[in-house]
């Protein structure tokens, strides 16, 4: 059971009656010439470190390797404690999770790619989340990961997810955009509802540049983390909602890869452009010049 692209996806989950997780289940199994068991395993196991990375710094802050970020999921933490937080308790906690995530990985933890470094806090931001305002069992939120795991591929397979090969929005884009699909399928929404939302979520972020201060994948991928779970939760309640996305997926991957590779050499990775050049934190950062 293979796909090479979102409408034969959608194609095989019509033909079989089952979810886009099942459908990247079953390729994961076949192409990995493994077992559903095995690969559950291992899909649990990645959820298990995403849980660790994400909650770690929310308890127990620590700074990063750069020092431009550390105690920020903290913060958040005690703001949503206080009774004042402004966006809710589902999104306030993923923003939390998906900026402690960064914080794990600028000192050094341990992480999930989902599909990078610099955007791995997104997809276990929104899902510990949503299993904890849920309810989820740790089998659903595996299963769910299949799902973001196959817009990850369609992604990686017919354009890119490296931020100097098309700049952030291949990355906290498409991490996002596999968030979105994810939680739609968590709530009930068919197949093409949920590449609907992640064709939404590449939609909104479309054109959004790569330029780490310092060239760490610190500031501002952190706070873009926190905008990509956003992002991802807005697209999945339009989706769910029954709003059209008018751009299939498949369209809108080749859009961004378009876009991605016509940004300027300095907004893709190299820090030689947009905030990477702001003089408040190259002054701030020894790396900058």
């Amino acid at each position: 059971m293979d796909f090479r692209n979102a409408k034969e996806l959608l194609e095989l989950c019509r033909q079989t009656d089952l979810s886009i997780s099942e459908i990247m289940r079953q390729r994961e199994i076949e192409q990995g010439e493994t077992t559903g068991e095995e690969a559950d395993c291992r899909m649990a196991k990645a959820y298990e470190i995403m849980q660790q990375s994400a909650r770690t710094p929310v308890n127990t802050p620590g700074r990063s390797m750069g020092g431009l970020i550390g105690g920020e999921a903290k913060r958040l933490s005690e703001h949503q404690k206080s009774g004042k937080s402004m966006c809710g308790s589902l999104l306030g906690k993923a923003m939390m999770y998906a900026m402690a995530v960064l914080e794990t990985n600028s000192s050094m933890g341990l992480i999930v790619a989902a599909p990078t470094a610099g955007s791995a806090g997104i997809v276990p931001g929104l899902m510990i989340a949503m299993q904890e305002e849920y309810g989820f069992t740790d089998e659903q939120m595996i299963q769910a990961l299949y799902n973001a795991g196959a817009i990850g591929y369609l992604a990686m397979r017919n354009a890119t997810v490296a931020g100097a090969v098309g700049g952030c929005q291949a990355e906290v884009g498409v991490a996002s955009a596999m968030a979105a699909s994810a939680a739609a399928e968590l709530l009930g929404a068919s197949p093409k509802s949920c590449l609907d939302a992640a064709s939404t979520v590449l939609m909104n972020m479309l054109g959004l540049v790569c330029d780490p201060v310092g060239g760490l994948v610190e500031y501002p991928c952190q706070n873009r983390n926190a905008a990509g779970v956003a992002n991802a939760l807005i697209a999945a309640e339009m989706s769910l909602s029954g709003i059209v996305q008018r751009i299939p997926l498949d369209e809108m991957i080749d859009v961004m890869y378009s876009v991605g590779k016509r940004l300027p050499v300095e907004l893709r990775e190299t820090a030689l452009g947009g905030c990477a050049t702001a003089p408040s934190v190259c002054n701030a950062c020894l790396g900058c010049k």
